[in-house]
């Protein structure tokens, strides 16, 4: 049996990160999704106070967002789950929420949309150094 291959991750630079989420989401993407993921990194760990962020695509058709942090991170999520992760996790983790919890709303092409941006950026999630936390953070 052959080994699927990795999925690569790329970083959008300054005229993608207008450009990328806007085809995947539409108008959701500022008014909706990026507040809804800010929120929830907020609500999962104490130790995020904002700022910068990544946008990355994702060669499955992936779209997540990460803050720009080198530090470790509490994360506390509300099944319990209580332990450190880096920025890219909690930003994996923060995604991971939002989509789903945008996938049981409307419009329904944007729920569509979120529900299936939920199930690629969980295949990255697998090969991510930091699965099993994330899993435990989300499950």
């Amino acid at each position: 049996m052959q080994a699927s291959p990795a999925i690569a991750v790329m970083a959008l630079d300054e005229g993608q990160r207008v450009r990328h989420p806007a085809a995947l989401f539409g108008v959701q993407f500022p008014m909706c999704l990026e507040p809804v993921i800010f929120t929830m990194a907020e609500q999962l760990s104490p130790d995020y106070t904002g700022g910068l962020w990544a946008m990355y695509a994702l060669s499955n058709g992936a779209f997540y967002m990460a803050p720009e942090s080198e530090q470790a991170m509490r994360v506390v999520s509300p099944n319990g789950f209580d332990g450190a992760m880096s920025a890219d996790a909690l930003g994996i983790t923060a995604c991971l929420y939002a989509y789903s919890h945008l996938s049981f709303g409307g419009p329904e092409v944007f729920a569509e949309t979120c529900a299936r941006q939920y199930h690629l950026l969980r295949e990255l999630m697998f090969e991510h150094a930091e699965a099993g936390a994330i899993l435990q953070a989300i499950d």
